[in-house]
């Protein structure tokens, strides 16, 4: 499948994606993945996970079939969601983020979850340690909140006369508390003041960002669960301001008003996502397998946003920049 139309057919996909009727033939795989996203909002990250099964042997429709259950960006929906993959009996539950993986795990204790992304796993409650998780649930960790906090000395080198930033965050999700507190004490330490702007949902984000408007940060600081869910709004605060956002993926550097972004590259963490579930495929038990982190960390930098905005970036942050956006 191509990439363009594997994301056509995400972006007309609404809750879930039923399983086809050979789905259910013996000796097939079956993998739920649970996200609170919509479908497209995802596309190229599932893109990625798919094509690191393909690499291993797993081919969808042959000796695998997905199950996928979307929230649409709404949370309280998400156990149910989890239950509908366990009345499914599905092999494996992939996971996206901290709420969908907590939904999981209070639906099942017995089906491998394999943690697609978290900030935080441990932090979170999700699992007892990295090197050995326990229960039923493994996979990978973005490393934050130490990378929002050197992402957040990035963003005093490159606007040296920010003295405001706002972070949007989800009071719901466990992980991103985690990850705002951390940047709190990284802004008092950088002598900068960190403006939380809270979403619980459209609703509250919208009221937040209205407020924020009327006095703008210097920057916005983006997590990337925030923006699949929220990207429309974000992006008209950025414009309507013209404040640069930051964001904490590489993926997302390239987007309208970004200026820098750094962390792991989250396709990436989906494509290694896909040899946690085939070893697990093959008998391997979750609690053997230890909780990934990833060992690289990209900085990229957009002076288009710059030039736009009339920003000077500094040369010697440029020539630390693994990726520049001209």
């Amino acid at each position: 499948m191509q990439r363009r139309e594997f994301i056509i057919l995400l972006g007309g996909a609404t809750t879930a994606w039923p399983l086809g009727a050979d789905a259910q033939q013996p000796g097939k795989a079956r993998i739920g993945v649970l996200a609170r996203t919509s479908a497209g909002s995802i596309a190229p990250l599932l893109e990625s996970f798919q094509k690191g099964l393909r690499e291993l042997g797993w081919v969808e429709g042959n000796n695998l079939s997905i199950e996928y259950q979307f929230g649409n960006g709404e949370l309280g929906r998400l156990r149910e969601l989890a239950e509908t993959l366990v009345s499914l009996k599905v092999d494996v539950i992939v996971t996206v983020d901290t709420p969908p993986t907590q939904a999981a795990k209070q639906a099942t204790a017995t089906i491998p979850i394999v943690i697609a992304v978290s900030a935080d796993p441990v932090g979170a409650g999700l699992v007892a340690s990295l090197a050995r998780p326990g229960g039923n649930v493994t996979g990978l960790s973005l490393l934050a909140p130490d990378t929002d906090q050197k992402n957040l000395e990035i963003v005093r080198e490159a606007l040296p006369d920010a003295r405001r930033v706002a972070m949007i965050w989800d009071p719901n999700n466990r992980g991103m508390t985690l990850r705002l507190t951390a940047v709190q004490a990284a802004a008092a330490k950088l002598g900068m003041e960190l403006q939380p702007i809270a979403a619980p949902g459209p609703g509250e984000l919208a009221e937040g960002l209205t407020a924020a408007a009327r006095n703008p940060p210097d920057a916005l600081i983006v997590l990337s669960p925030i923006y699949a869910a929220h990207r429309n709004e974000i992006v008209e605060f950025a414009t309507r301001t013209k404040r640069p956002l930051i964001f904490d993926t590489r993926g997302l550097a390239g987007e309208p008003g970004a200026l820098l972004s750094y962390g792991a590259d989250l396709s990436a963490l989906f494509l290694r996502t896909a040899t946690y579930v085939d070893k697990i495929l093959k008998g391997a038990k979750p609690a053997d397998l230890p909780i990934e982190q990833p060992t690289k960390f990209e900085l990229v930098i957009n002076l288009k946003t710059a030039r736009a905005s009339g920003l000077i970036i500094a040369p010697t942050l440029l020539t630390r920049a693994d990726e520049v956006i001209e």
